[in-house]
């Protein structure tokens, strides 16, 4: 269904309780009208599920390009189970939107594979500032949301996979 048919934040599935586990979440500082909306809302989200506020390590970097970086960092410095992604890239008047967007979810997607750890992609991408205050509380939900449900089904199945492992007998 298109956004401009429901809020897309409000999800269908039972997201399970956490314990035991760390999130950081990486947010870009430019756009930050939109983006420390999401973080906000990512943050407030995770706790709803479990997450306390030492559960979660928040930090800032200059804009979206950084997020793969930033996101690096906090991998290698922290003992975390997922880190959020949290990016705003507003389409202008050349491709530089296209450049940006793509390394990013590229960055996030090598790392995450590389990691082992889940990297979320909570990154806009809207045509224009109008679309991304619809996407970051307006009335197409809160993306930021939707990032915190994501991390907490992907740190869930790693839990659940990581269980299996336990119960096998051989190799």
């Amino acid at each position: 269904m298109s956004s401009s048919h429901k809020n897309l934040s409000i999800l269908d599935s039972d997201l399970p309780i956490l314990s035991n586990v760390k999130v950081g979440i990486v947010t870009a500082e430019w756009n930050k009208d939109i983006t420390y909306s999401m973080r906000d809302a990512c943050i407030e989200e995770l706790k709803k599920y479990g997450l306390t506020s030492d559960d979660i390590i928040s930090i800032i970097v200059p804009g979206a390009f950084e997020l793969p970086s930033g996101a690096k960092l906090m991998l290698s410095n922290h003992n975390l189970d997922a880190v959020v992604c949290i990016g705003c890239v507003i389409k202008g008047e050349t491709k530089h939107d296209e450049y940006i967007s793509n390394a990013v979810a590229a960055g996030i997607m090598t790392l995450s594979v590389a990691s082992t750890k889940p990297v979320i992609f909570g990154v806009l991408t809207p045509n224009d500032m109008q679309q991304a205050i619809d996407r970051a509380g307006g009335k197409h939900g809160n993306k930021g949301v939707e990032a915190a449900h994501t991390a907490i089904k992907m740190m869930h199945l790693a839990k659940e996979i990581k269980a299996l492992d336990k119960k096998k007998i051989g190799f």
